[in-house]
């Protein structure tokens, strides 16, 4: 996408680049972006149509952008990803590092293609994304990467993507300090359980995972999330009403990681009725 003598197009608004923006939180990201104004590079791995999909939304909600195929888990990928950006625009003002994945199993079973992945697709590429986004910020920008409470907290089966999540985290606050003078900003968005595909699968096809139910009866807000509340979250940094934060994880989890046992719905009356009035659903009967 350049004009006839091959120079980037030069463009007033802003440009974006989100990962894994085919579908989910990232393709939402996209779609709000493009209600901005913003010109965003949707990115996929393997779905071009879901790709163009994603691209017609932010065109319908007044942006525009292209697609671009990346595997983050290869370094040459990811560059010739940058390189189109360049081409393309010649510069670049949000990064979004929302693609992920890993094995979900317990520590004992991660073999080392498990703990491989998992540290490229996550860690690693979030870092040489940041370094080559950085070089097209010209202006300053933003930069955000979506991780999950699993950084903070141990739970069953988690170990490699929390680990590889919590190293993202703290490259991130490294990130904060070094971009800082050049007026970029680096924060991230800590996801709790978001209604999502990996979700499902993480409470229905882990054999021996605890119900789900058992989980979110245990939350303050006593729901799932959506990833409209994680796409929201993302695009806030994302705005100029966020200009001034920067080196921080911004938590959307329904107060998940505030809670401690013993829990608020372990408890019977008279304490029960503190939290609960007497006609909500799971209050104990008044004798």
């Amino acid at each position: 996408m350049t004009d006839s003598t091959n120079a980037p197009i030069a463009l007033s608004s802003p440009i974006a680049l989100i990962t894994g923006a085919s579908r989910g939180i990232g393709r939402l990201l996209a779609q709000k972006l493009g209600q901005r104004g913003v010109t965003v590079v949707v990115t996929y791995k393997g779905n071009a149509d879901l790709a163009e999909e994603s691209l017609a939304d932010v065109r319908a909600a007044g942006g525009d952008g292209i697609t671009a195929q990346v595997d983050i888990e290869q370094p040459e990928s990811i560059d010739a990803l940058f390189d189109l950006v360049r081409d393309t625009y010649g510069r670049l003002d949000m990064f979004v590092a929302n693609a992920a994945a890993s094995a979900f199993k317990p520590v004992a079973d991660l073999k080392l293609h498990h703990l491989d992945r998992s540290y490229a697709t996550n860690a690693r590429s979030f870092v040489l994304g940041a370094q080559r986004a950085a070089e097209l910020m010209d202006r300053g920008g933003r930069i955000v990467v979506v991780t999950s409470y699993g950084s903070l907290r141990a739970f069953p089966t988690y170990a490699a993507l929390g680990a590889a999540k919590a190293m993202s985290e703290a490259y991130m606050k490294y990130m904060a300090v070094e971009f800082g003078p050049r007026q970029i900003t680096v924060n991230a968005v800590n996801g709790g359980l978001i209604d999502t595909d990996s979700l499902e699968y993480f409470y229905t096809k882990v054999p021996g995972q605890a119900p789900m139910d058992t989980v979110l009866e245990k939350l303050p807000l006593q729901r799932p999330g959506t990833a409209d509340d994680m796409a929201d979250a993302v695009d806030f940094l994302l705005s100029d009403k966020a200009g001034y934060i920067t080196g921080q994880v911004l938590s959307v989890d329904g107060g998940l990681t505030v809670i401690a046992p013993p829990y608020w719905s372990d408890t019977t009356s008279p304490l029960r009725d503190a939290v609960l009035p007497a006609d909500a659903p799971g209050a104990d009967t008044p004798e």
